[in-house]
């Protein structure tokens, strides 16, 4: 891992520790939590399987967070039980950020399982290596190893510099 920050050092920012549990729906639970847990090495701790057939609800874990989620087919998107998965041409404005102790171990395995790599893991402004991926369900992922805690006044700086480098405008503040 490049960066500052070591596996053995790994924690999660105090911020992020009591987060909003998300809920995403998909279109194969069952192929969305195998995905998961080769790529992103997670854990399953809750399924209860549809009378019909498929998932009701499944929670896994993922680098100590919790993640929920379940079948929703065509016949439930197309009902308004459920808001489609991206997979069916729901469209999706959430990313779903989880902090990891080796973001670019994660990021090789998920590549390897079938995730597409929107930017390859990454030293970024704020001080976290950062990986953006999509799954095959099309939910956005943004996996973090923390590298180092800064100042509001460290993190305004970086943020302008990066703004600066990126041809943008840095906001005053």
């Amino acid at each position: 891992m490049s960066g500052t920050g070591t596996a053995a050092a790994f924690e999660v920012p105090e911020r992020y520790r009591r987060a909003v549990v998300p809920h995403i729906m998909v279109d194969d639970a069952v192929a969305a939590i195998e995905f998961y847990r080769h790529a992103f090495g997670a854990r399953e701790d809750v399924r209860i399987d549809a009378p019909g057939g498929g998932v009701l609800h499944a929670e896994i874990s993922i680098g100590g967070s919790v993640l929920m989620l379940g079948d929703a087919g065509a016949a439930e998107a197309g009902s308004g039980s459920f808001a489609p998965p991206p997979v069916l041409g729901g469209g999706t404005s959430v990313m779903l950020h989880v902090f990891v102790p080796d973001v670019d171990a994660l990021a090789e395995r998920a590549a390897a399982a079938g995730a597409e790599v929107l930017q390859p893991p990454t030293d970024m402004f704020h001080g976290d290596r950062t990986v953006i991926l999509k799954d095959p369900s099309g939910h956005l992922w943004v996996f973090l190893t923390h590298l180092e805690d800064l100042s509001a006044q460290e993190l305004a700086r970086r943020s302008a510099t990066a703004a600066t480098a990126n041809g943008q405008r840095p906001t005053e503040g």
